[in-house]
């Protein structure tokens, strides 16, 4: 079978990312490792993991055991809550990259704002350090509202390159996403499939798959790339992990694309970042 040839889309900072990637919580240990070698292998570059998910271990392993070399591979990690701010964030990576086995990522993001301990702006401007040492290629955030975003900016006059956001049909994030795409910020869609909140479910998502003659996963993730946001769906089927990554094939009409808006649930249906925290 032919490789897998995934678009980039560009970043604030002149580098770039590719538009669908994998996630990694789809299995742990060995069974992790090797279904990650083989997305790999099969075109896969972007990995997204995280402190939190205790998974690091094996996400070093697979790019180890895939046959394409570390320097290839866009690899995501995040700070977790118990590791903000100052020099917490600095051991924090190095414990990432201890685990993952490598010497930088390639992006490194904030995994939520946790607004009671007041510590992402020191976060963010430790890993803006950490950025210009190497051990870090390009930094962003996770979960974070403008609100959370534009106090980044107000410190260091530095806009994340990223901000992952819960996103899909059916919670669209429009007004945030119209925030990001303003600042030359990348969306990244986390459950970009949406299948918490039934969007795969629906008959104008099924509907518009058959007209295209592709499945209903496609559509959902096709309406979010064909708006230069980033997905990461996870599989442990290679089936369906090729097809999440099937998306260039076919464009959705305008319509198409109005008929999906009336998918979305609205903004109070999403985690709130003002109050859910992690750590």
């Amino acid at each position: 079978m032919e490789q897998l040839s995934i678009p980039h889309v560009p970043l604030l900072d002149g580098g770039s990312i590719p538009l669908v990637g994998t996630g990694t919580l789809f299995a742990k240990g060995n069974e992790l490792a090797d279904g990650l070698a083989a997305c790999i292998n099969d075109g896969y570059r972007l990995l997204d993991t995280a402190a939190q998910y205790a998974n690091e271990v094996a996400v070093g392993e697979g790019v180890r055991r895939s046959a394409v070399p570390r320097e290839e591979i866009f690899i995501t990690t995040k700070i977790a809550g118990v590791d903000q701010g100052r020099d917490f964030t600095r051991r924090g990576l190095e414990d990432s990259l201890r685990k993952l086995g490598t010497d930088y990522v390639d992006l490194l993001l904030i995994h939520w704002p946790n607004p009671s301990r007041a510590l992402a702006v020191e976060t963010w401007q430790e890993m803006l350090e950490l950025q210009a040492e190497g051990l870090v290629k390009h930094v962003g955030v996770s979960n974070f509202l403008a609100h959370h975003l534009e106090e980044l900016y107000r410190a260091t006059g530095v806009w994340p390159v990223v901000d992952q956001i819960q996103l899909s049909p059916a919670l669209a994030r429009t007004e945030l996403r119209a925030f990001l795409t303003e600042r030359g910020i990348v969306a990244e869609g986390w459950r970009p499939l949406g299948r918490a909140e039934r969007a795969l479910e629906q008959h104008i998502v099924n509907t518009i798959a058959a007209r295209h003659g592709v499945d209903g996963s496609q559509v959902v993730l096709r309406w979010a790339v064909q708006q230069g946001a980033v997905v990461i769906p996870a599989s442990k089927s290679r089936e369906r992990w090729l097809r999440n990554a099937d998306l260039f094939g076919f464009e959705l009409s305008d319509q198409e694309m109005t008929e999906l808006a009336t998918l979305d649930l609205g903004e109070d249906k999403a985690w709130d970042a003002d109050t859910h925290e992690e750590w």
